[in-house]
């Protein structure tokens, strides 16, 4: 088996098993430890350097079928780490604090974000897809005294958002809202405002945001593409007279890149 066909293997094998995992959750939501133990097992197999160099010979066969099958990956881990998420936040409740290797790496991440365009404390931070445990507001408001929202569509995440904003955070300014983009006055009002990179329909809300958002906004897109964006939705083309790219922060070490917007 040459090294193109044990990776597509390897890929269809972390689809089996997520795909296993979900079922398993959705029917007696009791399987956590070993989701975190396959989170753990495909940050490590998306950041080995090796598979990222034969991912990019299989990337210019242009496979039909291999691009389907990503995307179901994509959506199947995803789901993982959103129930991961959830579950995280519960064991924050029950005093025990365990976490996956997934988390480590998406904190090391945000300290890095907005590289130059700096966060201070008289920054406003809209965090779209808070999560049910909302690392990036809490880090960024514990760290920098900026006034952070965030905002999710799901009822449970916002709730339990909320109970790891009070526990850890409780000095911090932070609010956690279940709201859309267009009914808040503080979208008007945000400094930076961050995507998460599963967010499916980013691109869209991006180009929502340009005529609800002040004019010296920045915005951090999280993606991944080519081998990366088996864990998130990559970059897509956008208007450039709404939005420009400013400045893209490559990560090699971590599952997603960020890039830097302005308004056109």
């Amino acid at each position: 088996m040459n090294d193109q066909t044990a990776l597509i293997h390897q890929l269809d094998t972390f689809l089996s098993e997520f795909g296993q995992l979900n079922i398993t959750h959705k029917q007696d939501g009791n399987n956590y430890d070993e989701m975190e133990k396959k989170i753990g097992e495909f940050t490590a197999f998306i950041l080995d350097k090796k598979n990222e160099e034969t991912w990019e010979q299989i990337e210019r066969q242009n496979d039909v079928d291999l691009a389907k099958r990503v995307a179901e990956l994509r959506e199947q881990s995803a789901y993982c780490v959103w129930a991961m998420e959830k579950y995280r936040a519960i064991e924050l409740q029950k005093e025990r604090q365990g976490i996956a290797d997934y988390f480590h790496n998406i904190e090391a991440c945000i300290e890095t974000e907005f590289g130059s365009f700096e966060i201070t404390s008289d920054s406003k931070v809209l965090m779209i897809g808070a999560g049910a445990f909302p690392m990036t507001p809490l880090l960024i408001a514990n760290t920098t005294g900026a006034e952070v929202v965030g905002i999710d569509i799901d009822p449970e995440a916002i709730y339990l958002a909320k109970t790891v904003v009070n526990r850890l955070g409780e000095n911090a300014k932070i609010t956690i809202e279940a709201s859309t983009i267009d009914q808040m006055t503080f979208t008007r009002e945000a400094t930076h405002i961050v995507f998460a990179s599963t967010i499916k329909e980013k691109f869209d809300l991006l180009t929502q945001l340009y005529p609800l958002t002040n004019k010296d906004v920045v915005v951090a897109m999280r993606y991944g593409n080519s081998f990366k964006s088996l864990f998130n939705y990559p970059l897509q083309d956008i208007d450039s007279s709404l939005w420009k790219i400013v400045k893209q922060v490559s990560q090699p070490d971590h599952v997603f890149d960020v890039a830097l917007y302005k308004k056109g």
